[in-house]
Order: structure tokens, then C-alpha cells, then sequence
């Protein structure tokens, strides 16, 4: 080894021990028991293992089990099972050694949990089109045996999502965006509020790295007045708690760039039109654990005290918490600067339970040494939930992650049972998902339902504190319209699983009747002859072709005949899906340009790494779907169909979110390099106070200052409120947000925004 290998040596050599000290001084500082020999020996172990390896950042590959470590310790608060687990997390899928070899030197439990964290991590960049959604339920089925595969899994990602700087742009894609659709609302789920917030970000970050650094820029510009605001809103908050001898901290919470941007997107406002990015914290320790909540409204009285309370605003999730675990009273105070500011309430249990969720609970049981107690009653019932949906296997990726994303919900209403039960539901659910919530039989035969006493339909929403009666019928059966107002996972798995069983008979007896029509007719049944049917019927999966002709939808007849026998061949040109080929005269949906160029087709041997370039001259070949219609200076992406075309989509398109969770390997980073020569389709919708001269006004801005084409113009004027809708034809983003801009600008317009 020459001296600057030695050199280099030793500096790797500091770096670990420095980082696995860290390690050891955060647990040997947690309330859990000092098992330092045995973290020790998982270090050392996976040192070993990872030993010359090295990360795409250069560093030491050992570097980032102890990461995981760290955050599994520090921000998760996980003991010693857990750390060895995620030093060793690695070990059995990147090195030689087995699950057998980790069960032998540690035991049983840490095993269980390294094989859990492979068995999710096998194979994630395959081939395999569905590799995340496949990995997701793996990662589902393991947790549900011991949660802590997930928890540790969540570190990992985090770990991941903090260093993603050194992976291509494509990879950084396709992990953000999974980041963004699984993990964070899973952390959420799961109560980790903090480590939610952080996934949420740095998505944000890799996604649209632009508006993130403009939003960092502008919380910077303004920290000063949100201070002074503070220091003033609660100095006489804190001369009451210390008249009332509380011992407390009162913290600012400051809205995370990414929900900043997320409110900026849907309520179509600007940064300055946010008013709730400051909110105050009152974390208190009482003096008796059991008079924590009675404590909470003693100070939310003192402060109502002093401010107004806004009365539609106080959330009480004292007596009620939040499926994860979270506790605190919520109240919306009227400051003297004529603003709403929302103060929350909590203790430091409470406070430590929302920023470490379940893993937070342990520390609270009187006596309690094991890291996880089985008596957290909404946990288990959550991930029973999850088992169900795994019972039954959804057919298609994007189905089972949307499934699963229904149920990571955030928001939560408390129902009633006749009897006087409380369940716990998310916010928008129907009578229909209460019924399905409390057993699938109840769901699959209800008529209807009575909320407080009064008859309502299945589809009726309800609302915090209903009291739910569900009426039932033996002669009903699951409907196909219940899947529209169906809206949690649960009651979505079974309408579908019970119209699946439904359609199988339907589809069988449609196989039958194509099966007699054709022998009838002396031809022979094979997969050309019926994909040649199903291209004249417009139809493209099999199983939607069987199910129409068993339901009597598609009648077999002398046309399917002729287009057997190569008669009436002219049909075919203009006729069903052959119109919409692109290479055939088609429109591009974003330009509006007739073309006649191929799509582009990617080879075999393509460097997906590499970012495409979308031109003037080479857009046509790449197709611009309907769900997102991005313009010049969108942040976009590529993804790769099953007919090797690349689609373009905005990053923030929900169609893309799913591709990225569910395809990431198909993903490929996009970039624009056009040059205010082709003109693409932009929907803006105003609103405001209608006058004389107002349209006059608008039009001037949009035809002679901007230059901008309108294609079309719908205008109402009801009650005083001018809304309207103009179809634009634009170069790009920086034209749309300058013609919005000016918009803005016209006295009595209220509201301007882009359609997506």
C-alpha cells in the first residue's frame, strides 16, 4: 500500500469511527437499555462485509448503515433490536453472507428483520414493469409481522432522499417521486411527523428545484417579520402560563417549503398570499401524567383570554387522537396585527409522540423494556386492513398503489355505532365505506343507511360525531356504480373483488358465445383471429372483449364476418383507434400542429441516464398525454410506454406520480431547449367583481400587450361574479405566468389561475 492509500485509508478509517461513536453516544444518552456490545458487534460485523465498497458519493459503503442507524436511534427512537438490524440491513443483499449466518451470530429477531428489509429490496431496478408496486407489497407483508421493518425501511429511504445528490437525474426522479406517494404518507401513518416532513422536502427539492430554492429564498426574506410577529403574539401567552406556574416552551413552526408550495399549487395564490406559514407551539410538562389533558384546556382557556378564538377552528385531538397516535389541542387566535395565527397545545409526551410516533410510546409504559408494546389497538387494526387488501391481489400495479395510498390517509372523522362505538375513518368516506369498515358481509349486502336517526343513500358523506345505523338486504348484491363514491381502500378492494368474481362467470359465457359464432362459421379460434376482432370493436384487453359480449354489449354478426374474410377492407382506414396513430396525420395534443413524423421508438442498448432533449424541431416525436399538458419551462419527464414511446409529463402530474412509484425504471429525465416557436394550448380561469369595461380590459392585456392568441372564450356574469375561462395559445411558462401577472394587475379581478 503506497502513502497516499495509507493516507486515504486513514481518513476513511476516522470518518466511520467518528460516525459510529456518534452512534453509540446517542444510544448510550436514550432511555434504553445499554446493550453497546452487541451494536458493537453489528458494526464491526458489517464493516467487515462492506469492507472496499464504496458509494456512487465515494464514501465508504459502511457509512450508510451507520446513517440508518443514527436516524433509526435519534429521530426514531428505536433500541438496540433495531440498530443492529439497520447496521446490518445490507449485509445479506449485497455480500456473501445469509439470513442463516445474521441468525446465528444474532438471533432470531434481528434476522427476522434483516430478511424482512431484503425481501423488500430485492430486484427494485429489474425489469419487471410493476418492480415498485411488487417491493411495496413485500414491504406491507413484512411490517405487518414486525413493524420495525418498516420504521428501519423509512430511515433507509431517508438516508437515501439526503443523499441523493450524487444519482442521475432520472434515478432522482423516479426515488422522489416514489418518496413523495409512499413513503412520506406512510411516515405520516406511522406518526413520524418530522421525518415526514423532511421526505416531503427534499422530493420537493430534486423535483422542482426552482420553485424550491425561491420558496427558501422568500421564508429567508421574511424570518425577520415572522419573528418580531412572534415575540409579539406571544409575550403576553407567556406572562399568563407563568402566573398559572406551568413549566413550558413555546416554539414557532414554520410551514415546510413543500406544503408551502402544495397550498401555492391548489388554492392558486402566490407565496405573499399565504397567511398561516407561522404557527405557535405550547409544549408543556405537567405536573401529573394523568391530568395532562385537563392542563391542555386550562391554557387554551388562558389564551382565549387574551385573543379572540376563531370558532369554526379548534381541533380537539385530546380525547380523540389521530389513528397515529398524535395528541394536541388546536386553536386559532385573532393577533393584534389582525391576523390568524394557530397556537397548538401539548404536552411533552405528546410532543415526542408526534415527532417519533409509535416507537415514541414505549418510553411511557410504566415498567415497559421492550421497544413496542402489542396493545396500540389502531396500529393493529391498520395494518389487519392492509392484510385484507393483500388477501386479494389486484390485478394491476397501479390499482394496489392506489389502494394502498387511500388508506395512508391524513385527515380523520370519529363515527358512532348504534351501540355507541367510536371508529375512526377518513375524512370524505360514505355510509357505503362505514359499512364495508365494520365487516364485508355488512358492506356487500347494505341498501342504505340511517345517520342520526334519518334514512340516507350509501353514497351519503359523514361528517365527525355521525351516528351510523347501516340497513341490510339478503337479496342485495355488490353494485358496479358503488366503486364511484366508494373511498377507502378497504370497501374499493372488495366492490372490486366481488365484480371481478361477477365478471370471471360473465367473461366465461362471452368466451362461449365467440366460441359458437365462430365455429358456426367454419373458423377456427385463435389469439390473431380475436385480437382482430377486438381492433374492430375498439376494445384492448381481452377481458373487456369477453365481458361485452357475455353482457350482450358486442352482438357477433355479418361485419365481424366481413373483417374475418378481408372484406370491406376501406373500413379500416379512419375507423377506431387507427385514427388516432400519430405517424397517420394525427394532432399533437400539446401543439395543435398537424404532423406527420414517427414517434420515436427507443432501442435496446438506450442510455436511460442521459436526459432527452424536447426541441422545436424533434417534439412531435414524443407524445404529450392528456392528463398534464406541460408547455416549455414545466419541469417535465420522460416515461417509457410499453410500446418503447416516451410520453412526457409535468413532474407534478398525478398520472406521473404513480409511474414513478409503480415504473421507475422507465423514468428518464426530460428537458426543454425550444425557442418561442411553436405555440401550445394554456387554460387560464379568472374570477372577480364584475363592471362595466372589465372583459374590455382583459382582452387588451391578453391581445396587445401580450401578443397572445385566444381560441376560445366562455364568460358567465351571475350575481355580480365575472368568471371566465380563455383557451390561450402561449410559447411557454415565462409568457403564462407574465400574462397572469398582469392579469392580477386589473382592479376587480380576484382570482387568476392556470387549469391544469
Amino acid at each position: 500500500m503506497n502513502s497516499e492509500d495509507l493516507i486515504l485509508q486513514e481518513a476513511d478509517d476516522k470518518l466511520i469511527n467518528d460516525a459510529f461513536q456518534h452512534l453509540l453516544d446517542t444510544y448510550v444518552a436514550s432511555r434504553h437499555r445499554k446493550k453497546v456490545d452487541i451494536i458493537t458487534k453489528a458494526f464491526n460485523f458489517a464493516r467487515q462485509a462492506h469492507k472496499g465498497v464504496r458509494r456512487l458519493s465515494g464514501e465508504p459503503y459502511i457509512m450508510h448503515p451507520i446513517a440508518v442507524a443514527q436516524i433509526a436511534c435519534e429521530e426514531v427512537g428505536l433500541g438496540s433490536t433495531s440498530i443492529c438490524a439497520a447496521l446490518l440491513h445490507d449485509v445479506v443483499e449485497d455480500t456473501d453472507y445469509t439470513t442463516e449466518d445474521i441468525e446465528n451470530i444474532f438471533g432470531a429477531k434481528v434476522a427476522q428483520i434483516v430478511d424482512g428489509l431484503t425481501k423488500i429490496s430485492g430486484g427494485i431496478f429489474g425489469d419487471k414493469a410493476s418492480a415498485q408496486a411488487e417491493n411495496f407489497k413485500k414491504l406491507l407483508l413484512t411490517m405487518s409481522d414486525d413493524i420495525r421493518v418498516i420504521l428501519i425501511k423509512i430511515c433507509d429511504r431517508l438516508h437515501n432522499m439526503r443523499t441523493l445528490e450524487s444519482q442521475p437525474a432520472n434515478k432522482q426522479y423516479k426515488i422522489a417521486g416514489e418518496t413523495l406517494y409512499i413513503y412520506a404518507p406512510l411516515a405520516n401513518r406511522l406518526g413520524l411527523n418530522k421525518v415526514k416532513s423532511e421526505l416531503e422536502d427534499l422530493s420537493f427539492r430534486y423535483e422542482h428545484p426552482e420553485e424550491y430554492n425561491s420558496i427558501k429564498e422568500k421564508l429567508a426574506s421574511t424570518q425577520e417579520s415572522r419573528h418580531t410577529l412572534f415575540d409579539q403574539f406571544t409575550a403576553p401567552i407567556e406572562q399568563s402560563l407563568e402566573k398559572m406556574g406551568v413549566k413550558y416552551v413555546i416554539k414557532e413552526r414554520i410551514k415546510t417549503p413543500y406544503s408551502i408550495w402544495n397550498k401555492m399549487q391548489n388554492k392558486h395564490v402566490t407565496f405573499d398570499e399565504i397567511y398561516d406559514i407561522l404557527a405557535v407551539r405550547i409544549i408543556f410538562t405537567p405536573s401529573k401524567r394523568e391530568d395532562e389533558i385537563n392542563e391542555c384546556f386550562n391554557i387554551y382557556v388562558a389564551i382565549s383570554q387574551i385573543y379572540k378564538s376563531h370558532p369554526d377552528r379548534l381541533r380537539d385531538w385530546l380525547n380523540h387522537p389521530k389513528a397515529n397516535g398524535y395528541q394536541a389541542l388546536h386553536v386559532t387566535l385573532m393577533s393584534k396585527q389582525g391576523r390568524w395565527i394557530e397556537v397548538q397545545i401539548r404536552s411533552d409526551r405528546m410532543d415526542e409522540v408526534a415527532e417519533q410516533g409509535f416507537a415514541a410510546h414505549w418510553k411511557y409504559k410504566d415498567g415497559e423494556t421492550s421497544e413496542f408494546t402489542e396493545d396500540e389497538g389502531e396500529l393493529n387494526e391498520w395494518l389487519q386492513t392492509i392484510k385484507e387488501i393483500l388477501d386479494d391481489p389486484q390485478p394491476d400495479a397501479m390499482d394496489f398503489l392506489d389502494a394502498i395510498k387511500l388508506n395512508l390517509f391524513a385527515s380523520e372523522i370519529f363515527v358512532f355505532t348504534p351501540k355507541g362505538e367510536i371508529k375512526t375513518m377518513p375524512a370524505g368516506c360514505t355510509a357505503l365505506d362505514f359499512a364495508f369498515s365494520i365487516h364485508t358481509f355488512l358492506g356487500s349486502h347494505c341498501i342504505g343507511a340511517k345517520v342520526n336517526h334519518k334514512l340516507v343513500p350509501l353514497s351519503y358523506k359523514l361528517q365527525s360525531g355521525d351516528q351510523v345505523e347501516i340497513l341490510t338486504s339478503k337479496s342485495q348484491h355488490v353494485q358496479p356504480s358503488w366503486i364511484n363514491f366508494a373511498s377507502t381502500a378497504k370497501a374499493k378492494a372488495k366492490i372490486q373483488a366481488a365484480l371481478r368474481r361477477d365478471n370471471r362467470e360473465t367473461q366465461k359465457v362471452g368466451e362461449t358465445l365467440l366460441s359458437d359464432f365462430l365455429g358456426k362459421n367454419d373458423v377456427t379460434m385463435t389469439n390473431a383471429i380475436v385480437d382482430q376482432l377486438m381492433a374492430l370493436h375498439d376494445f384492448h384487453k381481452r377481458e373487456d372483449f369477453m365481458l361485452a359480449i357475455g353482457e350482450k354489449k358486442v352482438i357477433l354478426g355479418e361485419g365481424d364476418l366481413n373483417e374475418l374474410k378481408g372484406k370491406k377492407k376501406k373500413k379500416k382506414e379512419g375507423k377506431g383507434w387507427r385514427k388516432f396513430i400519430p405517424f397517420l396525420k394525427s394532432t399533437s395534443p400539446s401543439t395543435g400542429e398537424k404532423t406527420t413524423t414517427k414517434l420515436f421508438i427507443v432501442p435496446e442498448k438506450f442510455n436511460r441516464k442521459k436526459p432527452i432533449f424536447v426541441t422545436d424541431d424533434n417534439i412531435s416525436q414524443y407524445k404529450f398525454v392528456d392528463c398534464c399538458h406541460p408547455i416549455p419551462g414545466d419541469d417535465i419527464l420522460g416515461f417509457i410506454d410499453n410500446k418503447n414511446q416516451i410520453e412526457i409529463h409535468k413532474r407534478s402530474c398525478p398520472v406521473a406520480a404513480k409511474l414513478k412509484s409503480a415504473y421507475g425504471n422507465r423514468i428518464l429525465d426530460a428537458k426543454w431547449e425550444t425557442h418561442k416557436r411553436l405555440y401550445f394550448n394554456a387554460v387560464v380561469h379568472m374570477q372577480g367583481i364584475d363592471r362595466i369595461g372589465l372583459l374590455n380590459e382583459v382582452t387588451t392585456v391578453i391581445s396587445n400587450q401580450m401578443n397572445i392568441n385566444m381560441k376560445k372564450v366562455m364568460i358567465t356574469c351571475d350575481d355580480g361574479i365575472f368568471d371566465g375561462v380563455f383557451d390561450l395559445r402561449v410559447h411557454d411558462r415565462e409568457d403564462l405566468q407574465t400574462l397572469i401577472s398582469n392579469l392580477k394587475n386589473i382592479s376587480d379581478l380576484q382570482e387568476v389561475a392556470q387549469v391544469m
